[in-house]
């Protein structure tokens, strides 16, 4: 009977483990999308570098948080990282540094455009645990 309740309980960890893990992906997507519906609305090309910029420091910085939390494991923090460099090469390419072209302003909602989609793939991609998105998603709304 134990070994049956422990199976039970088991199972029902990886059978509920799967809808958080997409919902907490789902909510750093949603992330991505709020920032470029922010980007798309506002008509002064410095004030969506401004949004863009921010963006990628807020959740930088929440992913710093993450990785020096001391709550996830080695193979979360190497995926985070892999996330950081992700984000560090889109905000290079924004700002025209090591040795990217500078967006043009006349491009910022295509590049917003190109951002989500590759964001949303990463986040697709990296493969961090359930209590790390959560530790993230939590610092990036106390971040906002």
């Amino acid at each position: 009977m134990k070994a049956l309740i422990a199976f039970g309980t088991v199972f029902m960890i990886f059978v509920l483990a799967i809808p958080i893990n997409a919902d907490g992906k789902g909510e750093l997507k949603k992330y991505f999308s709020k920032t470029a519906s922010k980007v798309k609305t506002t008509e002064s090309a410095v004030e969506k570098r401004k949004i863009l910029n921010e963006s990628f420091q807020n959740m930088n910085e929440a992913l710093d948080k993450v990785q020096n939390s001391g709550l996830i494991s080695k193979e979360d923090y190497f995926e985070i990282d892999r996330f950081k460099a992700t984000l560090l090469e889109k905000q290079n390419e924004l700002e025209g540094k090591n040795g990217y072209e500078r967006v043009p302003d006349a491009q910022l909602n295509a590049f917003t455009n190109y951002v989500v989609q590759d964001m949303e793939q990463a986040v697709g991609t990296i493969t961090i645990s359930v209590l790390t998105l959560v530790l993230i998603i939590v610092l990036i709304i106390l971040l906002l």
